[in-house]
């Protein structure tokens, strides 16, 4: 008999909404054919990888040499971890060295690993809503809870709400920016506003929260905007990461975790999540794939594209009569469902189904009422679904 918990949760409703939609359209597509079905379920990047990345690719494939393909040591290669140092030094603003990165089989992995190095039984993890709907699983994998904190109307950071949701077993907050599923970035100000609250909670306790940055679409913005850097204004700050969305490499796993070098902890943090990595049974990220991205993380890249489809998306909706958040990075739409339908996600994404579109539910995501499209889908699909988008914006609830 397996975990009853797991047994509740796999039977659930609401379980897996985004692979349960991912595998229904594998089955429409396959009946009805690919042009008919607006696929915009999951968020798997269509574009190909950078020359660069394929170079690198070549390259360490020639390597024969003799235990090429054996085991490092746990937190990964030593040129890997400089080369992501690097890139953190770059886009934090602070220097960076080896010694504060771990590599991982992608962000998911890392994130696993350090809520494996924080998380006590009870424990409580909080997370601006909405947010991807995956933390939760992963919280709990370590005996934690995910404590839900409400954002604004225009889904920034509420750091009122985060700040209410802090007590003594608060380990850590986690934000996403660029966020999935709304596509909003968080601001300096907001950056800066929450450290504050963490460091004022620090103090009052003694129990300073990690600040958790999951951060693989950082490089997919829109109109010049940036994404916050976090070690100069907090301390207990760590940056979780991976290139399955800016490399478009995701059935690759590779990723890292990178703490705040100024980190009290820096030594036991990095110790534990290098524990993890072997105890969880990653054992080390994939030792070709460190190899790939210590050669080619900041190969150039064209997000024009994504933009693009932003912009032909929101004509197709606003042609429906839909409400949206209008996305400042990622290649996610956050979608009002017609206000006929309440806050039931969950049947209108039933309607859109019915016409061949496929979509997550919001509900998934910490927020009812509203559904997430993946538009990182050919153009082609994103015109085409104009009149059914349409007819099912105009669907009466029964």
């Amino acid at each position: 008999m397996i975990a009853s918990y797991i047994k509740e949760i796999i039977s659930s409703k609401g379980a897996s909404a985004i692979r349960k939609m991912f595998e229904e359209g594998k089955v429409l597509k396959a009946k009805y054919g690919d042009d008919n079905v607006y696929d915009f379920s999951i968020g798997n990047p269509d574009l190909d990888p950078p020359e660069g990345v394929i170079e690198a690719i070549q390259e360490v494939a020639k390597d024969t040499s003799h235990g090429c393909h054996g085991y490092m040591s746990n937190a990964g290669y030593d040129e890997a971890r400089q080369a992501m140092a690097d890139k953190e030094s770059l886009e934090q603003g602070v220097k960076v060295d080896a010694s504060c990165v771990v590599m991982a089989c992608g962000a998911a992995a890392a994130l696993n690993c350090v809520f494996k190095t924080l998380l006590s039984p009870g424990d409580e993890v909080v997370v601006p809503a909405p947010y991807f709907v995956e933390y939760g699983h992963y919280v709990r994998n370590h005996g934690g809870k995910l404590i839900e904190a409400k954002t604004t109307s225009d889904f920034s950071l509420d750091t009122n709400e985060i700040k209410n949701a802090l007590n003594e077993k608060t380990a850590a907050v986690i934000i996403n920016s660029p966020n999935n599923p709304t596509g909003r970035i968080y601001s300096d100000d907001d950056i800066k506003s929450l450290a504050a609250v963490l460091t004022e909670h620090g103090k009052k306790t003694g129990r300073y929260p990690y600040l958790i940055c999951d951060e693989p679409y950082r490089a997919i913005t829109y109109n010049g905007a940036k994404v916050a850097s976090v070690f100069p204004v907090y301390d207990y700050s760590v940056v979780v990461t991976s290139f399955a969305k800016n490399l478009s490499i995701p059935g690759e796993r590779i990723g890292y975790t990178c703490v705040n070098p100024a980190c009290p902890d820096k030594a036991d943090f990095i110790g534990g999540v290098t524990f993890a990595t072997r105890t969880l049974g990653f054992v080390n990220a994939p030792a070709f794939f460190q190899k790939v991205v210590a050669k080619s993380w900041n190969a150039p890249c064209d997000y024009s594209s994504y933009a693009k489809r932003c912009k032909e998306l929101c004509d197709v909706l606003d042609n429906a009569g839909l409400k949206y958040a209008k996305p400042e990075g990622a290649f996610y739409i956050f979608c009002k469902v017609p206000e006929a339908w309440g806050d039931d996600d969950a049947g209108f994404v039933s309607v859109l189904e019915k016409n061949f579109i496929l979509c997550a539910p919001g509900s998934g995501f910490g927020t009812k009422g509203w559904f997430r499209i993946a538009y990182c889908v050919s153009e082609k699909s994103i015109v085409n679904s104009r009149d059914a988008f349409y007819k099912a914006s105009h669907t009466p609830k029964n």
